[in-house]
């Protein structure tokens, strides 16, 4: 009996060195360096003097999604919104205000237009909160979705469902 003990341990054994295999990988390493041939040269200090940074346009499409960087929004967003990206059925962005006024301005906002609140559908927790409105032409629901950014400001995405 003791015989079959051993063989099932060593059985267990290769069995568990295969599985972290599968997991870790085999062991060869197929990373490759990207093209660094057409990459911007960082702009240097001179003497104490900084050199200007371009930055990006306000707003920019992505040919392959439809995104767009900036730009205009078929949602509100807050007046001090920030890092907007806004794509066909969707808008998300950074801003400083508190969750509670972001609340305040989305339900005040989307009542405005005509859209009810689902009330069953609201969700808050500290600086996290999701809202959902119905009435949208399209019958799909709105979603409303913030969350902490870390930074004082606050992530806020909105969603055509």
């Amino acid at each position: 009996m003791k015989k079959y003990s051993v063989y099932l341990a060593i059985l267990a054994l290769v069995l568990a060195s295969l599985a972290c295999q599968t997991v870790m990988g085999s062991g060869e390493n197929n990373f490759q360096l990207p093209d660094v041939q057409n990459v911007p040269e960082v702009p240097q200090i001179d003497g104490g003097n900084e050199i200007e940074v371009p930055t990006l346009p306000p707003a920019a499409t992505d040919d392959n999604g439809g995104n767009t960087v900036g730009g205009e929004s078929k949602f509100p967003v807050t007046n001090d919104s920030f890092n907007v990206i806004t794509a066909s059925e969707m808008v998300t962005f950074q801003t400083n205000m508190s969750s509670d006024d972001v609340l305040k301005f989305y339900r005040d906002e989307f009542s405005d237009l005509g859209y009810e609140e689902d009330s069953s559908m609201a969700i808050t927790f500290g600086k996290t909160f999701t809202l959902a409105f119905t009435g949208h032409e399209s019958g799909k629901v709105i979603y409303v979705v913030g969350a902490d950014a870390g930074d004082g400001s606050l992530y806020v995405t909105i969603t055509l469902g």
